[in-house]
């Protein structure tokens, strides 16, 4: 599918859409735990889909509640509702009665899903296989693929640990060696060790962690859940008894900081004129974009997205709108007050913004270079190639470097650009188009679904 965006402004309130990070974590806890959860107002999107057929297969009732009424910030799924809420019932740890896996258990495009009950899948004695689309083919997994080994479960993969990929337990604990370029390997282990036989311990030592925030995030729900554990500060080693079980877990998702980065960079370089954004409520005053359902104090790590923002020249203000309401109380406010300015940003921590952070540094003034992201390479796909390839199709100047992108900033013109299957680099091919100087066609656009259904309609693609 191609997406044609044309330039113009863009400014309003928004919704931000539920976080997919919390969404798969808490679907995933809720159908191995105890008893019935209520995940209100998940992200409704292709990966969260996926996770749920995942979860299913692994033995979870998973029923839903769709509402047509506005309060939802989700966009309408395929029976025309919005979906409100998932009712999962879980299977208590009991892998070997629940599981029913006719087939190989079908990931899709999520590798959060993929890496995460890969782990979990692995309690059992029965052996399941997991599959996924021709990206996800090509995502090896093999530090997590010998990891598993080292805990006496019986794994065949794929050249590099890639699908297919079947699992066989039982786990039977042990210390192993875990270095995570991908901070899904060491997330997997710590959602699925806790429900190991009571007795066993696991231990892992981790020589290399990226993306530390995401392990704090998982951190956050085993804290919840009462579930123990020993780590060292810097997350290089954990101890985690088995025995544990998780309870319901219930309330709202909070939203996206990763799917907010996308409107509010088209925000950021939008043409300025005193114009209403398309699809977008007014009142607010023309170039001030307000972004709702975020919490300022969420541990997601691609928060940091908007303290680079404030570095390069937006104004970024947080304001509380009732002291006793709930985080979706908070409103984000984003305006340009001037040119974007060039900097240093380190992305070690955040990879997923190397797309968004590209486009931004395109439109800055000066140089713009984004470092330690090497591990941005094995995302859906070479992220740091590709963007210096398509941001390049628009007259932008990037340089390639093994682990980033140096980019000067000049006009950005428009032309057709391949977002390559990858719903980041789509999404942030598209905020690119609303300060261009002419139109952007974007194929392969219909990727922007995975994570951010709707996001294309919102920047009134053609």
């Amino acid at each position: 599918m191609y997406a044609l965006i044309k330039p113009h402004p863009f400014y309003g309130t928004l919704r931000v859409p539920a976080s997919k990070s919390h969404t798969i974590r808490r679907l995933l806890i809720a159908s191995m735990g105890k008893g019935t959860s209520s995940i209100d107002y998940p992200l409704d999107s292709l990966d969260a889909r996926s996770c749920v057929s995942v979860c299913r297969a692994l033995g979870a009732s998973i029923e839903e509640r769709a509402s047509a009424g506005s309060a939802c910030p989700n966009p309408p799924n395929e029976q025309g509702g919005r979906l409100v809420r998932w009712t999962v019932t879980g299977i208590a740890g009991n892998l070997d009665a629940s599981i029913k896996p006719d087939r190989p258990l079908d990931v899709g495009n999520s590798g959060t899903t993929l890496f995460l009950s890969l782990a979990l899948a692995s309690l059992g004695k029965k052996p399941v296989t997991f599959t996924g689309d021709s990206q996800i083919a090509r995502r090896g997994a093999l530090p997590l693929v010998e990891a598993l080994r080292g805990m006496g479960v019986q794994v065949k993969s794929g050249a590099d640990g890639c699908i297919p990929i079947t699992v066989q337990g039982p786990w039977q604990g042990g210390r192993v060696r875990l270095p995570c370029p991908t901070s899904q390997y060491l997330s997997a282990l710590l959602l699925a060790a806790p429900l190991a036989p009571a007795g066993g311990i696991t231990e892992i030592e981790v020589p290399l962690l990226n993306e530390k925030p995401y392990i704090a995030l998982t951190l956050s729900y085993l804290d919840a859940q009462g579930i123990p554990y020993e780590a060292a500060p810097d997350f290089s080693w954990f101890r985690i008894p088995g025995g544990a079980a998780y309870s319901p877990i219930n309330g709202p998702v909070p939203g996206d900081f990763s799917s907010a980065a996308f409107p509010a960079c088209a925000a950021a370089v939008a043409a300025q004129e005193t114009l209403p954004a398309p699809g977008l409520d007014v009142p607010v005053p023309p170039g001030e974009l307000i972004l709702l359902g975020l919490d300022p104090h969420d541990m997601q790590g691609d928060k940091a997205f908007f303290t680079m923002l404030a570095r390069m020249g937006c104004k970024v203000r947080w304001d509380r709108q009732d002291a006793n309401a709930s985080p979706a109380s908070w409103r984000l406010t984003l305006a340009r007050n001037g040119p974007l300015k060039g900097g240093t940003f380190d992305l070690n921590a955040t990879p997923d913004l190397l797309p968004v952070m590209a486009v931004l540094g395109a439109y800055a003034q000066g140089e713009t270079r984004l470092t330690n992201a090497a591990h941005a390479r094995i995302k859906e796909t070479d992220r740091i190639a590709v963007m210096a390839q398509e941001l390049g199709k628009l007259g932008a100047a990037v340089e390639e470097r093994p682990d980033g992108l140096i980019i000067q900033g000049r006009n950005i013109h428009g032309g057709r650009v391949d977002g390559r299957g990858d719903h980041r680099v789509v999404m942030a091919l598209a905020a690119a188009a609303l300060g261009a100087s002419g139109p952007i066609e974007i194929q392969g656009a219909e990727s922007a679904a995975i994570t951010y259904p709707g996001f294309l309609d919102l920047l009134g693609k053609r």
